[in-house]
């Protein structure tokens, strides 16, 4: 057994421990969790903590709700729309600096980012120099569209050289599909659905990395409102270890997490459902977590996740202190 999975497995019996032997209100604490998109394999945690009783355990009562991009997550949770969301930490942190947001991030999810340019494996394109004439497809709602003129930056390309559609994200495999655009923008999470939607019309997909391309710093987070924060630290701090404990099940069996999934979104695909469960294990279980911890935000990696909003939005990089935009202090394991 790895060190990581030894610390995993550890981890996961500390947290059903204080889990099952906490006394649960004879009322449990009704939650709204915001999904930052739609429901499969990626959102698994969530579907596992609710499945196997953890969020019940803790004296939760979680409704789960789906999403349409971090945009849509946050305004629902500085709303009191939502109690919880996900979103990736720079558009928390761009959130906070450009309009004052009341919004707080509690834990990361993915320690390492998601992004990806979605292509067919018989396309020229490999790389971001390959995209200019070309036609790119994303969701307006998705952090990765905040992104992407500074990706082009980046990578020496002008982004008037580059047609960008927006499109609703579950149009976005069918336009690529039919070969209505030459990529897409999306995660590894979520690439599996496009994938099986390119296979069922005879084609495969590549994927190109952001990553490999100079992208790098915390990605998808969990978020409440300051509000919430003040009104009910206590609810926070068991949704957050039910979380943990759900993300240290995934990554220990990866088949049951997906079979979670599909049992509370049946409509789903378990095949693709898995293949989303194993990309979300990857950006989650890492050398980064298995050097920091499970759901633990570092000073060092948050500084740097705020250096890509400061270069992105063209901020004065003092004009919010970053650390002050998470609460790991008082929700860390």
């Amino acid at each position: 057994m790895t060190a990581l999975r030894s610390r995993a497995a550890a981890t996961l019996v500390a947290v059903l421990c204080v889990l099952l032997s906490a006394r649960v209100a004879a009322a449990a604490d009704h939650v709204v969790y915001q999904l930052g998109w739609l429901p499969g394999g990626d959102k698994a945690p969530a579907y596992v903590a609710q499945r196997e009783g953890l969020f019940a355990a803790a004296g939760l009562d979680v409704t789960i709700l789906a999403g349409k991009g971090a945009t849509d997550a946050l305004i629902k949770v500085a709303t009191g729309v939502a109690d919880i969301g996900e979103a990736p930490l720079d558009s928390i942190l761009d959130a906070k600096a450009e309009n004052a947001l009341p919004v707080v991030a509690v834990m990361p999810l993915f320690t390492e980012m998601p992004d990806v340019l979605e292509t067919t494996a018989t396309s020229d394109i490999r790389g971001f120099k390959d995209l200019v004439g070309k036609t790119v497809a994303t969701s307006p709602y998705s952090s990765s569209t905040l992104i992407w003129p500074y990706m082009l930056k980046l990578n020496g390309i002008d982004p008037a050289r580059i047609a960008l559609v927006k499109a609703d994200p579950s149009a976005l495999p069918g336009l690529l599909a039919s070969g209505k655009v030459d990529a897409c923008i999306d995660w590894t999470v979520t690439a599996p659905a496009t994938e099986a939607v390119l296979a069922s019309v005879g084609k495969s997909m590549r994927l190109i990395r952001w990553a490999d391309f100079g992208l790098s710093g915390y990605s998808q987070s969990l978020v409440t409102s300051t509000k919430t924060l003040a009104a009910r630290p206590d609810v926070i701090r068991r949704f957050l270890r039910a979380m943990r404990a759900a993300e240290t099940i995934m990554h220990a069996d990866p088949a049951r997490a997906a079979a979670d999934v599909h049992a509370l979104v049946p409509e789903s695909d378990l095949a693709t459902v898995r293949r989303q469960v194993d990309a979300a294990r990857a950006l989650t279980f890492n050398a980064i977590t298995s050097h920091d911890g499970l759901g633990v935000f570092t000073p060092a990696r948050v500084r740097l996740t705020w250096s890509w909003v400061v270069r992105e939005h063209d901020l004065p990089p003092g004009k919010i202190d970053p650390l002050a935009v998470v609460a790991n202090q008082h929700f860390g394991p």
